[in-house]
């Protein structure tokens, strides 16, 4: 055996060498801890008295944990309203809303609330100089507030089926336009914007692509109270202010710079006809995307096909307890793709927006954890399983001989004894 072995080591020795004594460059790797894989490592070994205390202690954490996050959400008030079908389903009278379409949580509950809408046809002026106006259903939510809510209070739209998530639609935008660079024809011809790049006349969409295309394009109003308990609305409606300004994220308030396009230079994308009915001229200037936070809003993609997005906020105004009315311009067609479109005016926890999932998981989780700790205790404790000898494992052991790793396996057969 021992023949054999010097013959291999003489045979391997031979190859590394060429003609004139010179030794050629080995190709095996260095003996290094890092290369053979030697490095310091923990390896737990999981026993009964480690792995125990470990359910205990997530079960323990997250049970609580969990309490405290479903509470902080059930103290967000919200209510919600459907207007998908106000143009098809309202009269020009107030008429109630279908109990289906509305969702509320309120600290104080009130079955004759009142829920209800209405649509007129009305004429909207358009342009720098109000000449062209454009027939508009303009759909009236009434609505009941039971009780005070506490700033902030936010206002968003509400969409479903929307796949704002689809490949292809979000690639579909040029960024160097966006940022405010001077991108030719030829060039957007060629970038991802498609199937919206340029019109039969050869001229580049700004924005180009489709995400911008389908921009949200209701208009929606704050609302204004007409009767209250505790104010004085006698004088006709009161206004609660709502802005659009900050509902943008900051981060992506900065992706957006003014067009360097003439208005001669670019067109509308097609679903903006109804905005710019001209095209783009001195009536219907280019928008500035830099300050126009609805379009940045929209144009940060949701990950689900049901989403909300900012539309309206109220930072430091409480709203009183009342019933109020507010004004939406009816334009975004969700009934044609099967899709829905709500209000929501809600308030905000430390958690953020109404999210009973995050607390009830972690109640769940943390249940589980207990409930097994338990059962394993007493499996443990009433069946106990013989544990052998640690010290006799050989992870973590310098074996003998050359390429010896800390991998407790055994030595391949032939390579016993080669140095």
């Amino acid at each position: 055996m021992s023949q054999t072995v010097e013959m291999n080591a003489a045979d391997s020795t031979s190859v590394h060498e060429q003609e004139g004594g010179k030794k050629a460059k080995s190709r095996r790797p260095p003996n290094t801890a890092f290369r053979q894989q030697r490095l310091k490592a923990w390896q737990p070994i999981l026993t009964p008295k480690t792995v125990l205390p470990i359910f205990f202690v997530v079960g323990v954490i997250f049970a609580p944990l969990g309490g405290l996050l479903l509470w902080a959400s059930s103290m967000i008030q919200e209510i919600s309203i459907d207007y998908s079908r106000c143009s098809t389903l309202a009269t020009n009278e107030f008429t109630n809303i279908p109990s289906n379409l509305v969702h509320t949580d309120f600290k104080t509950k009130n079955s004759s609330s009142i829920y209800q809408w209405r649509v007129q046809n009305i004429q909207v002026p358009y342009g720098n100089d109000r000449a062209y106006t454009l027939p508009t259903n303009q759909c009236t939510l009434r609505f009941e507030i039971p009780n005070e809510l506490g700033s902030p209070i936010y206002m968003y739209y509400r969409l479903t089926k929307f796949y704002q998530n689809h490949r292809r639609y979000v690639k579909s935008l040029n960024q160097d336009q966006l940022v405010g660079n001077f991108v030719d024809n030829s060039t957007i011809a060629s970038s991802d914007c498609d199937p919206l790049k340029l019109d039969p006349s050869g001229k580049a969409f700004y924005p180009c692509g489709l995400i911008a295309n389908s921009l949200f394009n209701d208009t929606i109003q704050s609302p204004q109270l007409v009767t209250s308990n505790t104010a004085d609305v006698a004088a006709g409606p009161e206004a609660f202010s709502m802005t659009n300004e900050g509902i943008a994220w900051g981060s992506d308030r900065n992706l957006y710079k003014e067009a360097p396009y003439t208005a001669d230079q670019v067109v509308p994308p097609p679903n903006w006809v109804l905005q710019y009915p001209q095209g783009y001229n001195d009536n219907f200037p280019i928008p500035d995307i830099s300050t126009w936070e609805e379009f940045q809003v929209w144009m940060r993609t949701a990950g689900l096909p049901t989403f909300s997005k900012m539309a309206l906020r109220s930072d430091n105004q409480r709203m009183p307890a009342g019933v109020y009315e507010m004004n939406i311009y009816d334009y975004f067609p969700v009934t044609e793709y099967g899709g829905t479109k709500e209000i929501l005016i809600s308030t905000r926890s430390v958690i953020g927006g109404k999210n009973d999932f995050l607390g009830i998981a972690y109640i769940i989780v943390g249940g589980l954890c207990l409930i097994l700790g338990a059962l394993f205790t007493a499996t443990h404790i009433i069946r106990p399983r013989k544990m052998a000898d640690h010290n006799h494992l050989s992870f973590g052991n310098d074996l003998q001989g050359a390429g010896a790793v800390a991998s407790g396996r055994d030595a391949r057969p032939g390579t016993a004894g080669l140095a």
